[in-house]
């Protein structure tokens, strides 16, 4: 018979399962609001970058509210589960209050519950209450007693006094040693019973190197998993500002850093290369400069961008299913029924991408129009986050620098982009004989996550074919 004090709700807190980890994903729960939980029961199971580790619950109690759902990654210390339990300590029985001297069960009987102390020790969270040094191994079959709180603090000299009185009944008090989970994997592996393991970090609680002191021969043979390599201090960096300018990681600079790293990791990049001549396609330019009125191109800046531009969004026009995106939250592939078209622009502030919104639905003259005002509001420095926001596919034109090609990493959100090289008079086959043409070489990085090689050679073969042929901007649209 036990007798509850007024519950109290006690939240339990995600531990350091990895030794310096900071989070862990929950992978399944084992109980959930209303179940009974008792100290040491398992209540969730959790993954870190090293391994999934069973959790338990340190009290007594009702599970009040899970905090968080299965397949979420909570930072450590943060707290996951609520546990209504009495008085915010776990049971007390009511035969504590005038200890007898227990009988020996009869052998073959199920073994009694060990009864709880009315004082509870100091706890490693997430992995029950602190045990005794002692290391002698619990016996099966027997009935285990309460120890008195003041015995279960000051460690082995109390208990031998109890097991003395014990003395011709089998009883031993049975104690969970102290240790992390992957210091309890560690001692499975070696063949280790860690009630054998003198432990020598604070509290009581058994480290790896306890494991492997306590390893017989043989276990050391056994496959030790490699140790985390301790981080050595990291080295003094002299700076000699005669010689060196150092720059502060911010703006855009930092924000460009993290979007391309986090690109550069997440979306798997395949880039593909394509040499043409655009001998056709300088000569259209020049032909839209020099009788703008006949176009509808009066007061608007023509050039070569601005008919790849035109032949990327026939080409996505053709081929719409590389216009998309990949959710990993709702694991959905997002097609986009409209192209805000992305213009990498170099500005002494860094590089960034606005791009041009329904960039699909303007005719040619709109297009212009268009790319004039984002680049010259790009260099003074006036572009708006609004405009660097919600594109679909970029383009990047490193020829202006005079680089041949490149492997563009993606905008982060976007499934493709088009670098456009340097166009240079280089020596080509036209009608079966070598004559100087205007060449240039394409690249399309896209994400191979929802772009197959085929879609994606489709897209840059079509660009391709258009800047080739310039007429087929008229055949095609």
């Amino acid at each position: 018979m036990t007798t509850m004090t007024d519950t109290s709700v006690r939240e339990f807190k995600m531990p350091d399962v990895g030794e310096g980890l900071t989070e862990a994903e929950i992978l399944k729960w084992y109980v959930q609001p209303g179940d009974t939980v008792t100290d040491g029961q398992v209540v969730c199971e959790v993954e870190t970058a090293k391994a999934a580790v069973e959790l338990p619950i340190p009290y007594d109690g009702v599970v009040r509210e899970l905090h968080f759902p299965e397949g979420t990654t909570v930072d450590v210390g943060t707290s996951i589960i609520a546990v209504a339990v009495a008085g915010g300590a776990a049971p007390v029985p009511v035969e504590e209050a005038a200890p007898a001297k227990p009988a020996a069960a009869p052998r073959g009987e199920p073994k009694p519950a060990p009864a709880k102390t009315q004082g509870r020790t100091p706890v490693l969270v997430g992995y029950g209450v602190a045990e005794s040094s002692t290391k002698r191994r619990p016996r099966k079959g027997v009935p285990a007693v309460a120890a008195p709180a003041e015995e279960t603090l000051y460690g082995a000299t109390a208990l031998q006094g109890i097991q003395g009185e014990l003395n011709g009944h089998g009883a031993v008090l049975q104690q969970r040693p102290l240790a992390k989970p992957p210091v309890r994997k560690l001692a499975k592996d070696l063949g280790v019973d860690l009630a054998t393991v003198t432990p020598s970090g604070p509290d009581g609680i058994i480290t790896r190197e306890d494991v492997h002191a306590a390893a017989t021969p043989a276990s050391v043979e056994a496959p030790v998993p490699a140790a985390v390599p301790v981080q050595a201090p990291a080295p003094v960096v002299s700076y000699d500002g005669a010689r060196e300018t150092r720059i502060p990681i911010k703006g855009v600079r930092k924000a460009t850093a993290a979007a391309m790293v986090g690109s550069a990791f997440t979306a798997p990049h395949v880039t593909e290369f394509v040499t043409i001549d655009v001998t056709r396609t300088l000569k259209l330019v020049e032909e839209l400069k020099q009788a703008p009125e006949n176009y509808g191109m009066q007061g608007l800046r023509v050039n070569p961008l601005l008919l790849i531009a035109k032949a990327l969004l026939v080409a996505i026009r053709r081929n719409p299913d590389i216009n998309a995106s990949w959710d990993e939250a709702s694991q959905e592939i997002v097609v986009k029924h409209y192209v805000n078209l992305g213009i990498a622009a170099a500005t002494p502030r860094g590089l960034i991408v606005p791009n041009i919104k329904d960039a699909h639905a303007k005719t040619l003259p709109q297009l212009a129009e268009s790319l004039g005002e984002l680049v010259s509001t790009a260099k003074e420095g006036r572009t708006s986050p609004a405009a660097m926001q919600g594109g679909t596919v970029t383009i990047t034109n490193v020829g202006v620098f005079g680089i041949d090609t490149g492997t563009p990493i993606l905008n982060p959100g976007e499934s493709a982009i088009l670098a456009v090289g340097a166009i240079r008079l280089q020596p080509w086959v036209h009608k079966g004989k070598v004559k100087p043409r205007q060449v240039t070489t394409l690249a399309l990085s896209f994400d191979h996550r929802l772009v197959d090689g085929e879609l994606g050679s489709k897209v840059l073969g079509d660009v391709a074919a258009i800047l080739e042929q310039p007429k087929r901007l008229i055949t095609w649209a």
